[in-house]
């Protein structure tokens, strides 16, 4: 198993935008956005919520909104504001949002396959 990375243009609410280069991780349930980027983009917690890592270890961190455009795709997203020294993250949330999911053989998005019913 491989890792995959994809970059997206992530804008804030004042229309500042950043080019990030997110690690796909299918497994996350939010998307994170590092420290320097979300304070470039002036963006403004909202919530705090608690995350587990697979260690078991408990975080506490802030939450925001953004937009962000990728492979094609644009939408507003909740996103998790980085600490320095955590990278970007490409969650579950975003990625359902945008409408993708992963592909772990050819590591790449795809068209997530949408039912109405």
């Amino acid at each position: 198993m491989g890792l995959t990375f994809i970059e997206g243009t992530v804008t804030g609410t004042a229309g500042r935008q950043q080019e990030v280069n997110f690690l796909v991780d299918s497994g996350a349930t939010y998307s994170l956005l590092p420290h320097d980027v979300w304070k470039a983009l002036a963006l403004k917690p909202k919530r705090r919520m608690t995350f587990t890592l697979a260690d078991r270890t408990q975080l506490h961190r802030q939450i925001s909104e953004c937009h962000l455009a990728l492979a094609g795709q644009e939408g507003h997203t909740p996103v998790i504001l980085g600490e320095p020294g955590d990278d970007p993250l490409l969650g579950a949330v975003t990625l359902e949002i945008l409408g993708f999911v992963l592909d772990p053989f050819k590591r790449k998005l795809q068209s997530m396959h949408m039912h109405l019913a």
